[in-house]
């Protein structure tokens, strides 16, 4: 009987992960078999390991099906062979048989050259420059006619994440997705996290915030890490620049009273009345420079200098006028600002979560902060695997992080 083979090879932290048992496990259950050609263990954290792996089966269908989900878990072949480059033929669709990326470090070999693919993220195509030499992943609405890309896996090397090799925040939260963990610890650790990255002047922190945050009362410590300049750039949507806006104007969010807990007289239209304002205002920055606006998150943004974007929804009422409501043209923006993020801290937003998940590289460390395990657990299964959760109270995540930092 005739019997079809591939020799494959898995390079980094391949033990301590579980990514080998895994590679073993995917040939197994596909239906495949495999020889253990060399394994070679690192000593230490800091050491490599590797493993050479043959693997077999009695269809060349079936060994392609297992080569495709091995490459997703950063297997590679042995081989140095050259990608294979197909032109789209129509704008907004990839060529048949396109390769689509993971969030990890990608690179390809063509022209006797290994070439990184820059802007990586998921869910996307990678596009050649073959003049330029150049490859980037690319979004299907991003495609034009006569762009070159990747067809399936040949030529494509995939490079799993390195781990942490001091016991920071992302060593200790190694079981993502728990609610009986210390938090105290856990928020000191972050704080540590965020000291050590300020060290560096390029370092940048991304906070991905949702409305809950004004509706708890919390605004002031994100208030205060935004001005101690702790939040490089600050990502949400329409409702949270509404609701803390009507803060500062009413001292209501949703109509309820920060202050007594109930709602106000005729509070159920405070909302649309700090929108009315700021639009008539012509903006969050005119209303700020014209002192309509004279406290709060958005308000902090504009005088501490800290970038922000505001991406819209089918459900916002408005908007303001700073909320991208073309969702393609905020999902381009995000990915654009999300180049040389180091930290991203998503606090109880959902959507918001998900969608920078699928732009992030997995290198960017993510921490995601939620009374709900589901949205962590959405995150990480939607492939943002690098994600680490923390399921608490957003209130005293934010109050207890600001006690931690200088």
């Amino acid at each position: 009987m005739k019997e079809f083979y591939k020799i494959v090879e898995l390079k980094g932290h391949i033990i301590e992960s579980l990514i080998l048992p895994k590679i073993f496990d995917e040939i197994l259950d596909r239906g495949g078999d495999y020889v253990s050609e060399e394994i070679r263990i690192g000593k230490t954290k800091k050491d490599m390991s590797y493993a050479r792996i043959r693997v077999t089966a009695p269809e060349e269908n079936l060994l392609n099906n297992i080569l495709d989900r091995l490459h997703e878990l950063g297997a590679t072949s042995k081989e140095d062979e050259e990608v294979i480059l197909k032109t789209a033929r129509k704008n907004g669709v990839f060529p048949d048989g396109f390769y689509s990326t993971t969030n990890l470090d990608t690179y390809i070999y063509y022209r006797k050259r290994w070439i990184k693919v820059e802007d990586i993220s998921m869910d996307c195509c990678i596009r050649v420059d073959t003049g330029r030499m150049k490859a980037q992943s690319l979004k299907i609405c991003d495609v034009k006619r006569g762009d070159k890309f990747v067809i399936g896996t040949r030529g494509v090397r995939v490079l799993l994440p390195k781990l942490p090799y001091k016991k920071g925040v992302f060593e200790f939260m190694s079981s993502g997705v728990s609610s009986e963990k210390p938090k105290g610890v856990m928020i000191k650790r972050i704080a540590e996290e965020i000291i050590e990255l300020k060290k560096g002047k390029a370092s940048k922190i991304l906070f991905v915030c949702g409305p809950a945050i004004i509706h708890t009362g919390s605004r002031e410590y994100l208030v205060s890490l935004i001005e101690r300049g702790y939040v490089s750039t600050l990502f949400a949507g329409n409702a949270l620049a509404v609701h803390d806006i009507e803060v500062s104007l009413y001292g209501t969010s949703l109509g309820v009273s920060l202050e007594e807990g109930v709602a106000a007289p005729g509070g159920h239209n405070h909302h649309l009345r700090a929108i009315n304002t700021i639009r008539s205002a012509g903006g969050i920055r005119n209303a700020v420079k014209k002192g309509i606006l004279r406290s709060g998150v958005m308000y902090s943004c504009i005088k501490s200098g800290c970038a922000f974007l505001l991406a819209g929804s089918i459900r916002d009422d408005g908007p303001l006028p700073e909320v991208i409501t073309d969702t393609l043209a905020a999902q381009r923006l995000m990915k654009k600002k999300l180049k040389g993020v180091d930290l991203v801290i998503m606090i109880s937003t959902m959507l918001h979560s998900i969608a920078v998940g699928n732009l992030l590289p997995a290198r960017a460390r993510t921490i995601c902060v939620d009374i709900n395990p589901a949205v962590v657990t959405k995150l990480a299964d939607r492939g943002t695997h690098q994600a680490t959760g923390l399921i608490m109270d957003v209130k005293t995540f934010l109050r207890e992080l600001c006690d931690n930092l200088p």
